[in-house]
């Protein structure tokens, strides 16, 4: 591995939407493994979002662990294995905020409900709102109430699923369902609990418990702490499955995004990270609690922290759907024919809203829309059109963010779409210039730097961030762009009566089925 085999190593691995990543490193950020295991989602019917806890996030957890610690994958040859007391800190990270009910031994009893994409609790949503009032709400938890929030979403199973309800004592995400299986304690990180609204309250850093027992009667909430905090170690049990030695410390784990904002040292007030993948995310990290009703607003994953964050509901998930509409070209092809397309893709403008939209428009009934489409367009330019509505919604986000606070001083690109056109284009729409990190694993390397500071093998000063190049705006294409974003902004009130009544005719569709 070319590296003292006795180590000291940090463990990172983070549960995404559409696979689990781990990675190995020292205490200074050098990765020395990888591993990553693809997974979907489960949507039993239209709005339902779904994971299987056991299967995708412990098994691929297990899987994921035992090929960084023998240096093979699952059935392999172990080659170079590392020592399991070498191990010296273990993170997780995941997908969030979900929504997994379990039994007071912290036994799962049903799939996972996962984050906004999930929108069957829009009826709890509105409910809620009028009970407790949507600015109060706001100002105490910082959010508004969409389908991100988790207490609509369990009014939802107290009143759609009352058989779980009643054996219902604690819930879980995927990050804390790992903390329990490795450690046997029942924590949540302060980031994660800022995000399950309207439970907490974000001035005071603590749970709201009025508002729990109103809701959630009977739930016993989790252990607050900051996701550099260790809050426990495997046990014996964990470290004959996993291969890890037991004792080995675990910290509280996070949210997916606010360990991928760690992983580029995107956790100082005016840093920006812009997270390409499966959803487009943004978070920038503010120097004091900042509340927008079309934004999130949390801590962040540095104790006393805070942040603003946005997130489209698709992305890389809307390309891959196109990619594989088309046949299933490589993205180098793809890519290749959208660069030989101008700016605009010749009068071609794509709402991305295929699954509804998260911010600013906090629609769950949004629906794409392709604009201007003739037969002298190809695929090279729907391809183009969809990168370029990516980055419409990423400058529509912005702009949102900069209503309420100073704009980023340093953005910072991560993910599988960080080194492509893709990451041009959203430069030249937006006018931003973004830095580039030399490692674009993603969370699970945050995972490992927020390992190495609870064991005391780093700091939160430290920053494992290597700049590997800057992509920055081309002004004439920046022009261009311009005029496209304004039809861009006109384009989604103009269809939103038709796209909802599109949406409430397809739910009728695929209920009568």
């Amino acid at each position: 591995m070319g590296a003292d085999p006795t180590g000291p190593y940090l463990l990172g691995v983070d549960i995404g939407t559409s696979s689990t990543k781990g990675v190995l490193t020292t205490p200074d950020g050098t990765v020395l493994r990888t591993a990553t295991r693809p997974h979907g989602v489960s949507r039993p019917r239209p709005g339902w979002v779904e994971h299987d806890p056991d299967r995708v996030w412990w098994d691929e957890f297990v899987s994921v662990t035992r090929e960084l610690l023998t240096g093979a994958p699952a059935g392999g040859v172990p080659a170079n294995a590392v020592p399991a007391g070498a191990v010296a800190g273990v993170a997780v990270s995941g997908i969030g905020p979900c929504l997994l009910p379990t039994s007071d031994a912290g036994d799962p009893l049903r799939p996972a409900i996962l984050y906004g994409v999930d929108t069957r609790a829009s009826a709890e949503i509105t409910e809620l709102n009028q009970a407790y009032g949507a600015e109060a709400l706001i100002a105490r938890g910082g959010s508004p109430l969409t389908s991100q929030a988790i207490g609509p979403k369990l009014l939802w199973l107290r009143r759609h699923e009352p058989q779980v309800w009643q054996r219902t004592r604690r819930f879980m995400m995927a990050s804390s369902l790992l903390v329990h299986r490795l450690t046997g304690e029942y924590v949540l990180d302060h980031h994660s609990a800022s995000q399950c609204d309207p439970l907490y309250d974000l001035t005071s850093g603590s749970w709201a418990t009025d508002l729990a027992d109103e809701i959630a009667p009977g739930l016993r909430l989790p252990r607050l702490h900051w996701p550099t905090e260790v809050v426990g170690r495997i046990t014996d049990a964990a470290a004959a499955q996993t291969g890890l030695a037991a004792g080995t410390p675990v910290t509280a784990g996070t949210v997916d995004a606010w360990a991928e904002a760690a992983s580029v040292g995107a956790t100082r007030p005016g840093d920006l990270m812009l997270m390409y993948g499966t959803t487009m995310f943004l978070v920038q990290t503010v120097d004091r609690p900042t509340r927008h009703p079309g934004l999130w607003a949390t801590t962040g994953v540095l104790p006393g922290s805070h942040c603003l964050a946005a997130g489209m509901a698709t992305s890389g998930a809307v390309i891959e759907w196109f990619r594989e509409l088309t046949g299933g070209p490589d993205y180098a092809e793809l890519t290749a024919q959208a660069a030989a397309v101008p700016a605009g893709s010749d009068g071609l403008l794509v709402l991305p809203y295929f699954a509804g939209e998260r911010t600013p428009i906090f629609d769950d009934q949004a629906r794409g829309v392709i604009a201007g489409l003739t037969i002298d367009h190809g695929r090279g330019h729907l391809y183009r059109a969809l990168l370029e509505a990516t980055a419409y919604g990423v400058r529509h986000n912005l702009t949102t963010m900069a209503e309420v606070a100073d704009p980023a001083r340093r953005v910072i690109a991560v993910g599988g779409g960080a080194r492509s056109l893709w990451t041009q284009i959203v430069s030249d729409v937006t006018s931003c210039a973004q830095l580039i990190p030399e490692q674009t694993i993603g969370a699970c390397y945050g995972d490992a730097y927020l390992a190495a500071v609870g064991v005391g093998l780093a700091t939160t000063a430290d920053d494992w961030t290597r700049r590997a190049g800057m992509v920055r705006p081309n002004p004439g294409a920046t022009t261009r762009y311009d005029q496209y974003y304004q039809a861009y902004r006109e384009l989604y009130p103009a269809t939103r009566p038709i796209t909802h009544r599109l949406a409430a005719l397809a739910t009728e569709s695929a209920t009568a089925r």
